[in-house]
């Protein structure tokens, strides 16, 4: 009877185990594209970095660049109000 049983919820592990098995896959394969375009981003960052530019700065612009613009406005009049109560400007 046990294996009746088991034999009938074949079909259904083994599509479970192949599901799993091609999501791990594709984790994995990202992964890799992730870690690819990482050292991509080094790379151009050192290169930026042999032709003089500051690369803390480039990090900073491309950070903000991201930001909504009211959101960075936002930022740049906190940090500005900070600096002038602290007599840096």
């Amino acid at each position: 009877m046990a294996t009746a049983v088991a034999a009938k919820e074949e079909p259904a592990t083994r599509f479970a185990k192949d599901q799993l098995r091609a999501i791990i896959e594709r984790i994995e394969r990202l992964e890799e594209e992730k870690k690819t375009i990482s050292d991509d981003i080094r790379d151009v960052y050192a290169e930026a970095k042999g032709n003089g530019y500051d690369v803390k700065a480039l990090r900073t612009i491309v950070r903000m660049r991201k930001q909504d613009a009211n959101e960075r406005q936002e930022q740049e009049t906190i940090l500005e109000t900070y600096m002038h109560a602290l007599g840096m400007l």
